[in-house]
């Protein structure tokens, strides 16, 4: 079992680092913009960094206002997700909810169709993914489950960029709580990533490209 530290923000941070899920350097993001940094959580894939995603998201999920009966992991990266912090949350915290996902091919044989895992019919749902970038995912994520009979209480993710995606300036986390009517929480934000860099003198020139990356694309503050 992973002790406290599993839970902090600086501590996920950390374990993203050590298995590259953290990168630094210069990319083009989904929305086409350039960012010196990459988060994937997909590059997490050996045991003890599932242990730490899944105690991270179950500090999230059980300080939402509702809590829920299912885990829904959205297809591909989503799925991991859901099945570690289902785990969590009955391993540290006394919890016992389903786990749930979608294939994104139709299965025409076995027990056929996309959804796989806990039943969401009648359930209150928390949807489990890495990041948010334009909300579509998540939105196409709330139909699924409504057609599953359930209903969405929640979000959580990794990581909060902090990015402004609109022209007022709201950050997708903001944008998409709005429109889905529902609490989104992230494990870390771009503040954390840019405090624990500043905290370790190895990261001093990716701190300082962070930082002029937040001034110059008018990154809100929390």
């Amino acid at each position: 079992m992973t002790d406290g530290r599993g839970c902090t923000a600086e501590y996920f941070i950390r374990a993203m680092l050590e298995r590259d899920a953290l990168l630094f350097g210069d990319f083009v993001l989904k929305s086409g913009r350039k960012s010196p940094y990459f988060f994937n959580l997909g590059a997490v894939a050996d045991g003890a960094g599932h242990e730490i995603v899944g105690k991270a998201y179950a500090r999230e999920v059980v300080g939402l206002p509702v809590h829920p009966d299912v885990l829904f992991g959205p297809a591909y990266k989503g799925i991991p997700i859901a099945v570690a912090v289902a785990v969590a949350l009955a391993r540290d915290h006394g919890v016992n909810i389903g786990a749930a996902f979608n294939r994104k091919e139709t299965k025409a044989h076995g027990e056929g169709g996309t959804l796989v895992g806990a039943s969401m019919a009648g359930s209150r749902v928390v949807i489990v993914d890495d990041v948010v970038t334009d909300g579509a995912a998540k939105r196409e994520a709330q139909e699924t489950i409504a057609a599953a009979g359930g209903e969405v209480v929640g979000i959580v993710l990794a990581l909060d960029r902090q990015e402004p995606s609109t022209d007022s300036g709201e950050t997708a986390v903001a944008v998409l709580e709005r429109d889905l009517d529902v609490p989104v929480r992230c494990v870390a934000n771009l503040d954390d990533v840019i405090a624990f860099l500043a905290s370790d003198g190895r990261f001093e020139n990716e701190s300082k490209r962070l930082l002029a990356h937040r001034a110059r694309n008018r990154f809100l503050r929390p």
